[in-house]
């Protein structure tokens, strides 16, 4: 260990780092390589298109000037003094010249040169036998003939009759030699553009990279420190800072549920130690329960039994409020009518009471059909312990609220929504507890003599937050209580 930090910990963050480099240089060698093809495929396909277009052109020229020239030695009778250099009046000689600065050497009946071209061509076997032939315009082409310094393209005409031949010459080489030029201007800006292209990708490599090395270490740091507390950074709306929010989103809600774990530990051990320490204190009595009269022993017992009934209930609705926070049923379609029928008969069953269930509209939802039972029971069994006088039935409403969307069942998530309340005449809600009676373990001073945990409608809240619902509760008009929950988004608790 060597600066606080375990080695194993700077040994998972070095890799964590090393393989964001390695995905920098890939991304950084990946910008670079797309860029450098599409710069040499635009290059090269520029390069030729210029290289075909100048040697057209020059190609195309030099063949009009030689057309030219056989037009004019076929419909005249010319002979090697007409294209004299010495010629002041312009005459066929500065017609050759004048369109692409030709070079022109005439050659004599002999084949000797009476005109040198400037510079002199080359005068071959071919070149003397145009010279001494009798039809006029005869044509011979020399390609890629060495003159001097450069490369020429050589056309030899025959005068006629014998009389000589001119020779006309197009110097190639100033072209090749531009288009080198341009072939290795071309090859730097490629090379010019390869490298600003992998300099910027590795800018954007990095740029991205550097957000997600940040999330890395806030996720290093959540795994080696286990607080979900930490910051996330987040900075931009790209899929990068859309990963951001959901990795912080995600710590949020984990945080939030480690609180409402270490919140419902911390108010059952507060609760639990009432009913244990009493227990403890009936216990020690059996030692001595031989010595106490029949009456102080009936009571004892009863005081026993009274009190492992509301641990176990206690017990009980912890669990149920533990498996609602962490419930795998499945969803499935369910009519909350059929499920407060069969809440109805088991209540009447277990208290005696009359319970009535009154229903409208549709009531068909998707949901949990155990938890929804379990929500709708623990607010009869509520009503049932607060209406003590048992005058009136108690009632079950069940209000199917809105219309599902078009294409789309009733149900959590959808346009529909179902509400439920439970109606007694008991002693009612006082306005103050109104806004408290779906805490946890909460009891009104005036029900805290009354046998219960205080969970039973916290677990209803947990329940219809499940389903896309809310809980309410209200005091009703002549006396009594409307406690229930609605199911989706479109019901609410008010009349």
């Amino acid at each position: 260990m060597r600066s606080g930090v375990p080695r194993g910990a700077r040994l998972r963050r070095w890799v964590a780092r090393a393989r964001l480099s390695s995905l920098r240089t890939t991304f950084t060698v990946s910008f670079a390589a797309v860029a450098a093809a599409v710069t040499v495929l635009v290059g090269f396909l520029s390069y030729d298109a210029a290289a075909r277009l100048v040697r057209v052109d020059q190609q195309t020229v030099f063949e009009g000037v030689v057309q030219d020239l056989l037009d004019e030695v076929r419909h005249s009778a010319l002979t090697p003094a007409d294209f004299a250099t010495a010629d002041a009046d312009g005459g066929p000689r500065d017609e050759l010249i004048r369109p692409s600065g030709t070079v022109v050497q005439v050659l004599g009946p002999d084949a000797s040169v009476v005109d040198r071209g400037h510079p002199p061509l080359p005068v071959g076997a071919d070149d003397r036998r145009i010279a001494a032939a009798r039809p006029a315009g005869q044509l011979v082409e020399h390609r890629d003939v060495d003159v001097g310094d450069g490369m020429y393209r050589v056309a030899t005409v025959s005068l006629g009759d014998g009389r000589g031949a001119v020779q006309i010459a197009q110097e190639f080489s100033d072209t090749e030699d531009l288009l080198r030029e341009l072939q290795q201007r071309t090859v730097l800006l490629v090379g010019a553009v390869v490298i600003a292209a992998g300099l910027f990708g590795w800018w954007l490599a990095r740029r991205i990279t550097s957000r997600l090395v940040r999330l890395a270490g806030a996720a290093e740091d959540v795994a080696r420190t286990g607080r979900l507390g930490i910051q996330v950074p987040v900075a931009g709306y790209d899929e990068v800072a859309r990963l951001g929010r959901s990795f912080d989103r995600m710590l949020g809600r984990l945080a939030q549920s480690e609180e409402d774990q270490r919140r419902l530990v911390q108010d059952a051990g507060h609760e639990l130690r009432t009913p244990l320490t009493s227990l403890r204190t009936n216990i020690s009595m059996l030692r001595r329960i031989d010595e106490l009269p029949p009456a102080a022993r009936e009571e004892l017992v009863a005081d026993l039994a009274q009190e492992s009934r509301e641990l176990t209930d206690l017990v009980n609705e912890l669990v149920d409020l533990a498996a609602g926070q962490s419930d795998r049923e499945p969803l499935q379609r369910v009519a909350l009518a059929d499920i407060a029928e069969d809440v109805a008969v088991a209540a009447r069953r277990r208290t005696g009471r009359a319970v009535t269930v009154r229903v409208s509209g549709d009531t068909v939802v998707d949901g949990r059909p155990g938890a929804l039972q379990r929500a709708l029971s623990n607010l009869v069994d509520n009503a049932a312990k607060f209406d003590r006088g048992g005058g009136e039935p108690i009632d079950i409403v069940v209000t199917g609220v809105g219309m599902p969307a078009a294409g789309n069942g009733a149900g959590v998530g959808s346009g529909a929504a179902v509400r439920v309340e439970v109606l007694d005449r008991g002693p009612g809600i006082a306005e103050e507890d109104l806004d408290r009676v779906f805490d946890r373990f909460y009891r009104a001073p005036d029900a805290r003599s009354l046998p219960g945990s205080g969970l039973g409608l916290s677990i209803v809240r947990e329940v219809a937050a499940a389903h896309g619902g809310d809980p309410f509760a209200r005091r009703r008009e002549g006396g009594g209580s409307a406690i229930g929950f609605t199911v989706g988004r479109g019901g609410g608790g008010e009349d």
